[in-house]
């Protein structure tokens, strides 16, 4: 499977934050945020938790930057919600357990240590526009994203300021 190339519209999708509230979607933010996707493999394996607590403590350059960042797994809604308060995490992380926002990106991994449907290590930067500006994969679980090159291609797209 590759991944989603830049230039191509980011198919939409519907995902849990919470047991009992609606799923947020991409197009939720569409005309207001860029949106930073981060697929990550597993919550509380060693890399995706330093992943997400980087992200973390980089929140507020990324709310400078006009990006909303939402964090994507394929555990179950108990296991993001658990991960993301153990671990102070005030950005999204949502669940994709039926694996279809993955299997759209085209970041899905069916051999993953044995497992199958497990999200590639990934990011996407959609503009407001739904537009995939920045895309990035990694098919070895231990390497962490270039943020730096994540925060760049940001630059390019903020809103026009104000004037």
């Amino acid at each position: 499977m590759n991944p989603l190339p830049v230039g191509t519209k980011a198919p939409d999708f519907a995902l849990p934050l919470r047991v009992g509230e609606a799923p947020l979607r991409l197009s939720d933010y569409l005309g207001e945020r860029n949106v930073v996707i981060l697929f990550f493999p597993l919550a509380f394996s060693g890399v995706c938790t330093q992943e997400m607590c980087q992200v973390q403590e980089e929140l507020a350059a990324w709310g400078e930057l006009d990006a909303t960042v939402l964090g994507i797994s394929v555990d179950s809604i108990w296991v993001t919600q658990r991960f993301a308060a153990e671990h102070d995490l005030s950005y999204p992380i949502l669940s994709d357990f039926n694996k279809e926002a993955m299997t759209a990106y085209g970041v899905r991994n069916d051999d993953f240590f044995g497992m199958k449907g497990v999200a590639n290590r990934s990011v996407f930067v959609v503009d407001r526009e739904g537009t995939i500006v920045y895309s990035w994969m990694s098919e070895d679980a231990g390497i962490l994203p270039d943020f730096q090159a994540v925060r760049e291609v940001l630059e390019t797209v903020q809103a026009p300021s104000a004037g």
